[in-house]
């Protein structure tokens, strides 16, 4: 049997040729355009059969009658059992033009094609969104009824399903697919289309936050899902049937999911937290749609609306289908399935195979270059406090990755001795000793950064000074306070001040400020520490908001407990868990490469979380881990002794992993 396929290099298309080919002797003709032959190789690989059994006709949809070649059209003639129309543009990003030329202009030359050649089906693969946003349930015998075809991809699929029915001389069958979404057995898709969309924000809930915690989500309509390969299988089986020539089929399944349940699905195959409450969107349908429209031409709304969707990877309209209102009978399709065992499979049976395939084939993470290499080579890097922990582990990845490292410490002598270490691994590191306390170094450090290398790239606010001492041991240590603020806040400010002029001209730099856990949990005992690292998270804050069409990127980490020479004089700090220097480097190159705003542990989101909800509950915490944990030997001003933990302070700091006691 003879069939002729377009569309057939598509993810559809060519697995629906894998399916006939399976028919015995079965031969496969479809149209490619030139330019694609070279790939072809690929495709009858794929296939697992060769030119004598699939056979490429080049043309282009475009093109009257498909842009065949006489000769093709004339061996053509009189053999076709089955004419299946496949190409179109499923993309709701897609322009209107390229749209109408696809959709509607090319089913019109493919429909001349099909009765140029004398094929005795055809069958054209439409979409369920050829109903448009009708309201209620549609059936399989409805047509006309279609409304709300606003929507370019909505109103040329109707209009190419109306050519069919209206122009056709070729008996013809039509199949409107649900949301096509990859194969159940194997999860494989080509493309981020549907419920894709949203996979980037339930991963992004899944780094916030622990599976177990209920967050608060969206409720819309049912959304029709089915995997590919249920669509392959119907249309091959329903094509082949007799008398069932000007029926049109919904390949949909019969019990859809809301919007909530899909995503809340999707949630535990990505192990991520589940919408425990959901907001129905549909309350918001009482905005006059005049008014949306006015609110959303706002430039303030309309950029913070275009960075959230650019961040998530949703196309602008794909809130407009939340609230999606069409119901789809499928009593025909069921009808013509009956008995075979082809049937839409649950999707919580295949959800974690699409999100495995997704994940590791398709996640648009995976596109960008996430090299350290790739973000800094050649670029000026500045790490303050870089002779020794933290500081030290981040410039050695900076030099390791191509940058031109720079560091800065107080110790000229410990710089000097790191300098040589870089020096004998193979890595050049350039150091000066400087005070970001002292405001004149810091100037003449600025303006020699300037002059010699046009300023710095990227600006690691490194440097510390760290006091563990409760407050009732400070009473007559004011300087506490006035150390740690002018290390970490003025110092920072003097540094990022002094060469943001020099970013602005640019129109790009990159500022990360490590800040603390603290800062997020309000530690007790460390109130000089805290205040000081939240000052500059404060600021920051405020100049992302100022510089944010500048080219120029803020991040705050807020650091757990890390074991450097800062923590050392606490003793108690030697048998708690800890993060290594190379650890938080690694935080760092994270900011580095993603840019995000903030980098925070989950227990960090959470005490910040906590702290919001139930302040009294989180002070109380605190409380007892601050009666729990004492002052050190230094701060409490005594003699240096040993520590031994209690059980309960083991506990404690096992599961408060990461937060200064």
């Amino acid at each position: 049997m003879n069939y002729f396929v377009t569309g057939a290099t598509g993810f559809i298309g060519k697995r629906l040729v894998a399916k006939l080919l399976t028919r015995p002797d079965a031969v496969v003709h479809f149209l490619t355009r030139a330019v694609e032959l070279p790939r072809l190789q690929e495709l009858y690989e794929y296939w697992g059969a060769d030119a004598t059994r699939v056979i490429p006709i080049v043309g282009d949809l475009t093109q009257p009658e498909l842009g065949v070649a006489k000769a093709d059209v004339e061996k053509l003639k009189g053999t076709i059992e089955h004419f299946f129309h496949l190409a179109a543009i499923y993309d709701l990003k897609a322009s209107a033009e390229d749209q109408q030329r696809a959709n509607v202009d090319g089913t019109r030359n493919t429909v001349r094609l099909a009765e140029e050649i004398g094929a005795r089906h055809f069958h054209l693969v439409s979409s369920i969104a050829s109903a448009g946003l009708f309201e209620g349930l549609f059936r399989e015998d409805m047509f006309e009824e279609a409304e709300n075809l606003d929507n370019p991809y909505f109103r040329t699929k109707h209009d190419s399903e109306g050519i069919v029915r209206k122009e056709c001389t070729v008996p013809w069958r039509i199949f409107r697919p649900a949301i096509v979404v990859g194969d159940s057995r194997t999860g494989e898709m080509d493309k981020i289309d549907g419920p894709y969309y949203f996979f980037k924000l339930i991963q992004k809930m899944r780094r916030m936050f622990p599976s177990w915690m209920p967050t608060i989500g969206i409720e819309g309509g049912r959304i029709n899902v089915v995997p590919v390969d249920f669509i392959v299988a119907a249309m091959d089986h329903i094509a082949h049937l007799e008398n069932e020539d000007g029926n049109c089929f919904h390949l949909t399944d019969p019990t859809p999911m809301r919007v909530g349940d899909l995503l809340n699905t999707f949630a535990r195959a990505a192990h991520a937290p589940e919408m425990a409450m959901r907001v129905n969107a549909a309350l918001l349908g009482f905005i006059p749609r005049s008014m949306r429209k006015a609110m959303f031409a706002l430039t303030p709304v309309r950029r913070i609306r275009n960075a959230v969707m650019k961040d998530l990877g949703l196309p602008d309209d794909i809130l407009d289908f939340v609230n999606y209102p069409t119901r789809f009978d499928c009593r025909e399709t069921q009808r013509a399935l009956k008995g075979t065992g082809i049937a839409v499979p649950p999707l919580d049976s295949y959800a974690w195979r699409l999100w495995d395939y997704w994940e590791r084939h398709l996640d648009p993470d995976l596109f960008i270059d996430q090299t350290l290499r790739g973000q800094i080579e050649g670029k000026v890097v500045l790490v303050t406090g870089g002779s020794s922990g933290i500081g030290k582990a981040t410039v050695r990845k900076m030099a390791e990755g191509g940058a031109i490292a720079v560091t800065i410490a107080r110790d000229a002598q410990a710089l000097e001795e790191t300098r040589r270490e870089f020096e004998a691994n193979g890595l050049r590191l350039i150091t000066h000793a400087v005070d970001v306390a002292n405001p004149e170094q810091c100037a003449a450090f600025v303006k020699l950064m300037t002059e010699e290398y046009g300023g710095v790239d990227i600006l690691v606010n490194n440097a510390g000074r760290s006091i563990r001492r409760g407050i009732e041991n400070s009473f007559d240590r004011f300087h506490d306070f006035e150390r740690t603020m002018e290390v970490n806040y003025f110092g920072a400010l003097r540094l990022t001040m002094g060469f943001l002029p020099g970013m602005i001209a640019k129109r790009k730099g990159h500022v990360i400020n490590i800040s603390s856990i603290g800062v997020l949990t309000n530690a007790p005992r460390f109130s000089a520490y805290v205040a000081s690292k939240a000052a500059m998270d404060a600021w920051a804050r405020c100049a992302a908001s100022e510089f944010a069409d500048r080219g120029i990127e803020f991040t705050t980490i807020n650091m757990p407990l890390v074991k450097t020479p800062m923590i050392a004089p606490t003793k108690l700090y030697d048998q708690v868990p800890t993060l290594s220097p190379e650890d938080a480097a690694d935080m760092i190159v994270e900011a580095i490469i993603h840019k995000p705003v903030r980098i925070a542990t989950r227990l960090g989101i959470f005490g910040a979380l906590l702290h919001s909800l139930t302040p009294k509950a989180a002070q109380i915490m605190m409380n007892t881990s601050f009666r729990m944990f004492p002052d050190s030997s230094a701060a409490a001003q005594k003699k240096p002794e040993s520590v031994e933990q209690t059980a309960d302070q083991i506990a404690f700091s096992q599961i408060m992993r990461g937060i200064h006691f």
